[in-house]
C-alpha cells in the first residue's frame, strides 16, 4: 500500500511532532532543561525526516 496524505500514518507523525512542539514550548520556560530540549529537537527532526520519506513514497 502506498503512502497517501492524510493517511493514519501521516496523522500519527503530524500529531507526534505537534506534541513534541508543545513539550518544547513548555520546557523552554524552565531552567535546566537545555539537554532535554536538544534531545526533543533531535527526535522532532527524526520524525520530520520520516514524514518527508513517507511523502516522497507517494510521488
Amino acid at each position: 500500500m502506498s503512502y497517501e496524505p492524510g493517511s493514519g500514518e501521516c496523522r500519527v507523525l503530524i500529531s507526534s511532532k505537534e506534541q513534541l512542539e508543545t513539550m518544547l514550548l513548555n520546557l523552554g520556560k524552565l531552567e535546566g532543561t537545555t539537554e532535554i530540549l536538544q534531545q526533543l529537537r533531535d527526535v522532532h527532526g527524526q520524525l520530520e525526516l520520516l514524514h518527508d520519506q513517507r511523502r516522497g513514497e507517494s510521488n
